[in-house]
């Protein structure tokens, strides 16, 4: 684990030991243009960069918490880029 917590780019399953948040909500996110990621040519694998996805997910559970709906999640992600 505690080489997880100090690699610069993580897995989507590594996300998941890190957070306790579900893999398909994280898939969900992805997929939906929530958390960023880069995808390596070889094997296809999704790596996250693990600080700034860490925080993003922080951010979204609690917007969540906030009530927000993922629209407006996704909307309050797009305007924080921009």
């Amino acid at each position: 684990m505690e080489v997880i917590e100090n690699a610069e780019y993580v897995t989507i399953g590594e996300l998941v030991r890190l957070t306790g948040v579900r893999y398909s909500t994280l898939k969900f996110y992805t997929e939906e243009g929530m958390l960023d990621f880069e995808q390596e040519d070889e094997n296809l694998t999704r790596r996250y960069k693990r600080v700034g996805t860490l925080e993003r997910i922080l951010f979204i559970r609690k917007l969540k918490e906030d009530g927000l709906s993922i629209p407006q999640i996704k909307a309050h992600i797009s305007n924080k880029k921009g």
